[in-house]
């Protein structure tokens, strides 16, 4: 049926291109524009059919309606208004713009000179306008139904049982030999169910992918034949990866969550709010920039050609803004209700935060958040540092939101690299990070314990090197962090020494009993289960390849018994999870409290001297509360020995205990212990560099194994 070749009013709500049986209704918030014509293409997005204007404005929006178009309909935008850069104008009505509302996408970017409003031939580079059009590289908008779960499932996993495994997408499932060809890399490679069943027989409750929506790579990579294979550089907000879909679906993505959901696992969302893949004043004009980028941008006040660049992506998002605030909350909405995720890591959050005075947790879009019904209880976690003035804001996030604690990464790999005076921190982050996160009723889950994450080396590299190897990035290996507080134990990279080895792998496990032992919230990166190598890379975001895909035919022994261990260990914190306490313990003030207790290497409680005591490198972790399964208090004694040198250690006196039955050992070659052989009664020998893990036994649960009568 032919489509009118005029628009009729139309609502100024909701924002986008909204289906409601009959027509679709389109509306573009522009508070600057001065005309904005809809242009409508073939089903594939090759051939322009027309171009209509947006009749009414309304309040700062643009809108209108096209009777008889149905889902499927494939649109874009030009908009109309003044080319004044020193002012933030930057229109440019020869640019084919994207809805920033847009739900799926159609054809794939391509990088062009004419994606750039300005000559970039021109001497003064964007002072010079452009006019020559950019649709034949351009992806187009699709118009889909709204499509909300006929039940909404989300699976909530409390704060304090949560174990969080974070991964991509792509490179999970790219070489995974279970997974059909045509599904590797994309939504329904994550939803298989050997994939599935693997995270779940891991342990894991919440997997958190690396960015999902629409992305693209910088113009600087391609030139490089690289791209950005992390997706921290987003192209639409709402839209699912195109890469990712193999049928051309966005249900798709919902069908993974579903997926996870019906094994119990949740699923959390990496997602950027913070910059756009516009870049800065010199990078192209795909949406934002050319709708309104004085109203979408922070721009430097006294010249606003220039862009506050708080990301180090060159535009920063203006919070600031009602409408920046709508679109972004819009989003999380669709994603928490349409695709049913259950949470949000967000991208260098501070820039959230930011006011014109700086970083506050009082911010408008905080707060916003904070009342919103949809996304109570959905689990939100922020990566609180940026580049911009006061950008490191660890701890000061509102109540309800947890941190990637990047104090917790530094001090456990300084305490098990052997460092002097480490002990104390090392101390406070094992409780939580009390000294950072207790405060207008935080708790212990507000810290996302990680010693590695998708940023920097891999568990494996990180017993491995001592210096980043990051030279096929092409930024003359001077990229990536430089100071990773890691070890080689003598040889930089692999080797066939076999006391290296046997250290190396002893230390991995350490990590893990770290992290997953401390009060707070664990996050392993995935692959450290099976001594995944990125070989010395610490900043393999460009590296679409097999230097960062999983490579899981190619897992050893090693890897193995790692893996192995892994489950042990969250099947151990799982087994007593009521020793990973939902509030800061500290001391106790009746008999039935749950407590910590901190023991020196000859197993004395710590005394203050002892917190002083700088080449100490030793230290015992008691948990002790009351199983609520039988109401008897059980105490767990976890000993962290990184001294290069092996330590008799006399066990602590705890009235009633008379064995301690051995749960894990890091100096054994598989950690775990052999249950015809696994308890002591008051010496623990510690090999050099190991952790070990014991539960108290009873006198009358020690006389029984003993075989003795009580």
């Amino acid at each position: 049926m032919k489509q009118a070749t005029t628009l009729l009013p139309g609502l100024p709500y909701p924002l986008g291109a909204t289906w409601d049986g009959d027509g679709v209704n389109f509306a573009l918030f522009s508070a600057n524009a001065e005309r904005v014509e809809l242009c409508l293409f073939t089903p594939d997005g090759s051939r322009e059919l027309q171009r209509l204007v947006l009749p009414e404005l309304t309040n700062q929006v643009w809108h209108g309606y096209l009777p008889k178009a149905a889902p499927g309909t494939v649109y874009a935008y030009r908009v109309y208004g003044p080319w004044q850069i020193h002012l933030g104008h930057r229109f440019n009505p020869h640019k084919l713009l994207l809805d920033p509302y847009c739900r799926q996408l159609c054809g794939q970017f391509i990088w062009s000179d004419t994606h750039y409003a300005f000559d970039v031939n021109h001497p003064d580079k964007d002072m010079k306008f452009d006019k020559r059009d950019n649709k034949a590289f351009m992806p187009k908008c699709v118009v889909v139904a709204d499509t909300p779960g006929a039940t909404l499932r989300h699976h909530r996993v409390p704060a304090s049982r949560t174990i969080l495994y974070e991964t991509h997408l792509r490179g999970f499932t790219i070489s995974h030999p279970a997974i059909p060809p045509e599904h590797r890399g994309r939504f329904l490679g994550m939803a298989h169910k050997d994939v599935v069943a693997y995270l779940k027989s891991l342990g894991i409750t919440s997997v958190e992918l690396l960015p999902v929506q629409s992305f693209i790579s910088e113009a600087f990579l391609k030139e490089k034949n690289l791209s950005n294979y992390w997706g921290y550089n987003p192209l639409c907000f709402f839209a699912p990866h195109q890469d990712y879909l193999s049928h051309n679906s966005i249900l798709e993505c919902r069908q993974m969550v579903e997926a996870f959901h019906d094994a119990g696992i949740e699923v959390i969302l990496d997602i950027v709010f913070n910059h756009t893949a516009e870049g800065g004043r010199l990078g192209p004009t795909l949406s934002l920039r050319g709708i309104d980028n004085l109203s979408y941008y922070r721009l430097q006040p006294e010249d606003k050609r220039f862009y506050i660049n708080d990301t180090g992506c060159g535009n920063t998002l203006n919070l600031m803004h009602p409408r920046v605030v709508q679109l972004i909350m819009d989003c999380l909405r669709y994603w928490a209700q349409t695709m049913q995720v259950d949470g949000f890591r967000f991208d260098l959050a501070p820039v959230l935060g930011r006011e014109s005075y700086g970083f506050d947790q009082g911010s408008g879009f905080f707060d916003t958040v904070q009342q919103d019904p949809v996304l109570a209880g959905v689990k939100l976690i922020a990566e609180p540092w940026d580049i911009g003035p006061g950008g490191y804001q660890l701890g000061r996030f509102p109540p309800g939101w947890s941190e990637w604690n990047d104090r917790y990464r530094d001090t456990v790999r300084r305490f098990w690299r052997g460092d002097a005076g480490v002990l104390p921190e090392f101390a406070r982050r094992l409780h939580g990070s009390s000294d950072i996160f207790e405060r207008d009723g935080r708790r212990p889950s507000a810290s996302v314990n990680f010693i590695t994450s998708h940023d920097g080396y891999t568990l494996n590299d990180l017993v491995s090197y001592r210096e980043r190897h990051n030279e096929i990035n092409g930024e003359d290996n001077q990229d990536g962090h430089r100071e990773n507080y890691s070890d080689n134990f003598g040889v930089e990279g692999p080797t066939r020494d076999t006391t290296i080895n046997v250290l190396r792998l002893r230390q991995q496990k350490n990590f893990l009993c770290t992290l997953l032992l401390s009060q707070g919230t664990p996050m392993l990166l995935g692959g450290d289960e099976f001594c995944r190598t990125l070989h010395g890379n610490n900043n393999a975001y460009c590296q679409d390849n097999v230097i960062s895909w999983m490579n899981w035919e190619g897992i050893g022994d090693d890897g193995r018994w790692q893996q192995r261990f892994t489950t042990h260990l969250t099947t151990l914190r799982s087994r007593f999870s009521y020793l990973f306490f939902d509030r800061y313990v500290h001391e106790p003030t009746k008999q039935d409290d749950p407590e910590i207790a901190w023991y020196n290497s000859s197993g004395e409680r710590m005394q203050p001297g002892h917190w002083q005591e700088h080449n100490a490198r030793t230290l015992g972790y008691m948990l002790s509360g009351i199983d609520p399964a039988t109401g008897e208090r059980v105490e767990i004694l976890t000993v962290f020995h990184a001294d290069r040198a092996a330590l008799g250690m006399r066990l602590p006196v705890v009235p009633g205990v008379a064995l301690w039955e051995i749960l894990l050992d890091t100096g054994t070659q598989s950690g775990i212990p052999d249950p015809e052989n696994c308890f002591v009664v008051s010496r623990l020998n510690l090999y050099s560099c190991s952790t070990v893990m014991l539960l108290a036994r009873r006198d009358s649960e020690a006389c029984a194994i003993l075989d003795k009568p009580y």
